[in-house]
């Protein structure tokens, strides 16, 4: 479980966490739970999500559960840090959304002395890794890595499968769309997709070379074309 870590005030240096996983691994809801402790705590608090992402309210970070806090849709990384003045706490979720500039604000905001805390997917639907999420977990103090359930197997399921034939990077959706499932699922989703995917085209006959035999017992090679 992650402990939040203990502020220095001699120290004017912020950090940042990353949340990261699946779809349907909790992502959006542990970053809803740390940013309602610091509420609590009477801090600062800013949420910002890309406005690209309209699933749920436009104002709110919304969990797969419903839960939610209040936000404000961005369309670039480069209008956070305008809007996030003053704050002690910076909350970003869907940050794979995000163009590369986030990594640089993320980093810019922490040396300011402010706590971020990313959410995002880690990987896309083909099992890449998704956008700045890298970068952000590299440079980040703090990486939490949560997982599904596989639909398929039980086990833990740190991949999102895209029931959809869309090969678009970005296709919003939910249960319909999407499915978490384990490395052993995924991999087999992919290769039977591929299968299907493969164009099988019309056989044509091959030419056989047959023997025919002559009244006098001779053979002469004659070419069937059938």
């Amino acid at each position: 479980m992650f402990l939040e870590n203990t502020v220095n005030q001699k120290e004017q240096f912020g950090w940042i966490e990353v949340i990261c996983g699946s779809m349907f691994s909790g992502k959006s809801e542990e970053l809803i739970r740390r940013l309602k402790r610091a509420k609590f705590a009477r801090q600062k608090v800013e949420i910002f999500t890309p406005s690209i992402d309209t699933r749920y309210n436009e104002d709110s970070v919304t969990s797969h559960d419903s839960n939610q806090i209040r936000s404000t849709p961005v369309p670039a990384a480069a209008n956070i840090p305008i809007l996030a003045d003053n704050c002690d706490v910076v909350g970003i979720d869907e940050a794979q959304f995000f163009d590369d500039e986030i990594v640089k604000v993320c980093n810019d905001l922490a040396n300011r002395g402010v706590r971020v805390i990313v959410a995002g997917l880690d990987m896309d639907f083909k099992g890449n890794p998704f956008g700045p999420m890298p970068a952000l977990m590299a440079t980040a103090e703090y990486v939490t890595k949560v997982h599904a359930i596989c639909t398929r197997t039980g086990n833990l399921a740190n991949y999102s499968y895209r029931k959809a034939k869309s090969e678009d990077l970005v296709l919003l959706g939910e249960t319909e769309v999407y499915e978490p499932l384990s490395r052993a699922a995924f991999f087999k989703a992919q290769l039977r997709d591929k299968v299907v995917k493969m164009e099988v085209k019309d056989v044509k006959p091959v030419p056989s070379v047959l023997q025919e035999t002559n009244k006098n017992g001779s053979t002469e090679k004659t070419e069937n074309k059938a």
